[in-house]
């Protein structure tokens, strides 16, 4: 009876040693799965990206059950309710052209201030009818453009990589999808490592520290920037989010997004690709603008929602030409 009460002893304390260890190890899985690393404050000239931010709004079908030939991503800000509503309305709303499919969508990241909580609950309902917004968990920002570039690539590489191009377009720019599908069906645009749009080449490193662009020699000593296509509007080939993600580590991420992607290009060893025209990308333009300049531009920056509808009704007309 002794050497039984024994045998169960050493049976109870091996069982007993075998839970905690597993308790431990589940424990500290647990911890490894949702820890983060500690914020450091990244400084005035860069942004905290890469970090474990998440999709927290995700729930389209783009690319999940279709495979559109473009994709129209547009960052906005949280509350802009109205320019997502004039882009719905809008060039938004163009699905199929020329024989392409078309989808568009909004990448926002959290709301900021006292009404942030309301801000979210309506960016919540509004998702509900439309399932056209993909949203983060970074504070969204001028000054995070582009942690929120650097997540829309991660969304597109991971959900997009059989689609052929993708936009991004700010929110107050007049598109006319047909002049854009019209160039990437071109057989002289490239199909892979293909970046276009308003391309500033030689764009000088600004010294001057009144300037919001104000960047000094310890962050970057050269006195130009790479080549990089304006923020406004640029159209990439879908195999360039994942290669540009993939040498992203390599760079410390600046705050100015259209940059950043041009230093990331710039390590790929591509260069970005002028559009065959320059009336194509227009950021500066003298308003109004007449029928023939509408009938060539694919991206124009606006003033208002009331004059980016009105330029979208003027470029549909047959006699909006030149």
């Amino acid at each position: 009876m002794e050497k039984w009460r024994k045998h169960c002893k050493h049976i109870f304390i091996f069982i007993l040693g075998v839970v905690t260890i597993l308790f431990f190890y589940l424990n500290s899985v647990k911890k490894s799965e949702t820890w983060e690393p500690p914020f450091v404050d990244p400084g005035p000239y860069h942004v905290a990206y890469p970090r474990n931010y998440k999709f927290i709004m995700d729930d389209t079908r783009t690319c999940r059950h279709t495979t559109p030939f473009l994709v129209l991503m547009v960052p906005v800000a949280p509350g802009n309710t109205a320019a997502r509503d004039t882009i719905r309305r809008t060039w938004g709303n163009e699905k199929l052209v020329l024989g392409q499919l078309v989808e568009t969508l909004f990448i926002v990241g959290l709301p900021g201030g006292a009404d942030a909580e309301q801000t979210q609950e309506k960016l919540e309902q509004e998702n509900q009818q439309h399932h056209d917004l993909i949203q983060s968990d970074f504070q969204d920002s001028y000054r995070n453009l582009t942690i929120k570039t650097m997540m829309m690539l991660e969304w597109l590489s991971a959900h997009c990589v059989k689609a052929s191009y993708v936009l991004k377009i700010d929110s107050d720019m007049l598109l006319h999808v047909q002049n854009l599908v019209k160039l990437l069906l071109d057989p002289n645009t490239p199909k892979q490592n293909y970046m276009s749009g308003l391309v500033w080449w030689h764009s000088p490193v600004l010294r001057d520290r009144s300037n919001k662009f104000y960047m000094p020699r310890e962050v970057i000593a050269e006195p130009e920037y790479p080549p990089y296509p304006l923020g406004m509007a640029y159209v990439i080939s879908l195999d360039l989010p994942g290669k540009i993600l993939e040498v992203s580590p390599h760079i410390k991420p600046l705050y100015i997004e259209d940059v950043y992607l041009g230093m990331c290009l710039k390590r790929l060893g591509i260069s970005p690709t002028d559009p065959p025209e320059k009336t194509m990308f227009v950021v500066d333009p003298v308003h109004p603008l007449s029928s023939c300049s509408l009938s060539k531009v694919i991206a124009v920056t606006t003033k208002s929602v009331s004059q980016m509808m009105s330029y979208w009704e003027r470029s549909r007309q047959p006699d909006a030409k030149c």
